[in-house]
């Protein structure tokens, strides 16, 4: 699938600190962009996300695939100390769920 920029997925947020709006794109966290709107934000990050794309096709290198069109198994695989996995058995059986019902319920 040829990666399309519009398709991924971008945040805007305020900073006080420096009086514009920034843009990010998750799929791309090291790159960032401003505008005094947040519409420019996005234009200037959709710029920036486009030109890495390019760049990195043209480099044959891996290009990260939107997150609203990936795939996802609905698994994870966690590691936690033998202890909280003690705690975690102990609190589920005490609501009479499985350990994975009981972590799906606290997220």
């Amino acid at each position: 699938m040829k990666n399309n920029f519009e398709k991924y997925t971008y945040r805007i947020e305020w900073s006080e600190e420096d009086r514009v709006h920034v843009a990010r794109c998750l799929e791309f966290p090291s790159l960032a962009a401003h505008g005094d709107t947040a519409e420019e934000a996005l234009r200037e990050i959709e710029f920036v996300v486009k030109a890495s794309i390019d760049w990195l096709t043209e480099e044959g290198a891996p290009v990260p695939d939107p997150l609203g069109v990936k795939k996802f198994r609905g698994q994870l695989t966690l590691r936690v100390p033998a202890e909280k996995h003690r705690e975690l058995a102990i609190r589920s059986a005490e609501e009479g769920v499985s350990v994975n019902q009981f972590i799906l319920s606290k997220l």
